[in-house]
């Protein structure tokens, strides 16, 4: 029997996402305020609703990609009186720990739940190869297989209620250190006199080998496929790694760790940020860096 997905949310990521459900064989009636990302996403296969609680209304699984921790509880208090229960609901955004788990709060004892933020980008959402990283009981885990492989490359369960969301956090400090430092040491070979594939060669065998080199390099040539080879087109846009950093610190705060390092990435991704980079490719920092 054919299951019926609710999606909300079809932008850049959620449209693509819901896209590929309808490709493996899924019902899915979607709902976004925005009329391009409606029409969008009708032209993949997707049932559009006029509202959320109708995009809910009959529906097996929903699922939300939305920009904010405030949207995603203001969207599940608004659906839960609409939600079958029994229904399995999954939450794909980006947003703080707190408001995930609050966030599942609103179904307790009636729904399955699971934040399952992503990793991949815009990229990996149209290919379905995503990482999905998943927080919720074990149960609400096996359930939500068959609907999150369509639309995956790796799906990895990370624990409890908003640990899904703690470890994209986690991750993403990473990736916004890693990318500040490699750009770093671009712009020093730079100034230097060392050209920028001596230095990939020397670096990507090296103990500086990591994903902010080898797949998304900063700088264009070395990796024919990075966003530095399309005029740093996101990707991953400057603006979602400065929302990730900054929920990140703000975790970071509120846990009482010391993340220091991942502080001063947020510094320097809110500079490029206001300077005009936010819709450029995160790994446009180094453009940022070489004109401090």
């Amino acid at each position: 029997m054919t299951q019926t997905v609710a999606f909300i949310g079809l932008g850049n990521m959620g449209g693509p996402m819901a896209g590929n459900l309808v490709k493996a064989g899924f019902t899915v009636a979607g709902y976004d305020p925005v009329p391009q990302a409606r029409t969008a996403a009708a032209a993949r296969g997707i049932t559009i609703r006029d509202t959320a609680v109708e995009a809910v209304r009959g529906a097996d699984i929903v699922v939300t990609m939305l920009p904010s921790g405030a949207l995603v509880r203001q969207v599940w208090a608004e659906i839960a009186p609409d939600v079958a229960n029994g229904t399995l609901v999954i939450d794909c955004s980006t947003i703080d720990v707190d408001s995930a788990r609050a966030a599942h709060a609103l179904f307790a004892g009636r729904c399955d739940t699971l934040d399952a933020p992503v990793s991949g980008g815009t990229g990996g959402a149209e290919a379905g190869s995503l990482t999905f990283m998943l927080g919720g009981s074990e149960h609400a885990v096996h359930r939500a297989l068959p609907v999150l492989r369509p639309m995956a490359g790796r799906i990895v369960p990370c624990g409890g209620p908003g640990n899904g969301q703690a470890a994209k956090l986690c991750n993403n400090m990473i990736l916004g250190i890693s990318m500040i430092a490699v750009s770093e040491a671009f712009v020093l070979a730079e100034k230097l006199g060392l050209n920028h594939q001596a230095l990939f060669d020397v670096a990507s065998v090296s103990s500086g080998q990591c994903w902010a080199l080898t797949t998304n390099c900063p700088v264009p040539g070395p990796v024919p496929t990075s966003p530095a080879n399309r005029d740093y087109r996101p990707g991953f846009a400057t603006r979602l790694m400065l929302k990730d950093l900054t929920l990140a610190s703000q975790a970071a705060k509120d846990a009482g760790a010391a993340t220091p390092l991942g502080a001063h990435a947020a510094e320097i991704y809110a500079r490029f940020d206001a300077d005009g980079g936010d819709g450029q490719d995160f790994s446009a920092i180094v453009c940022h860096l070489r004109n401090s």
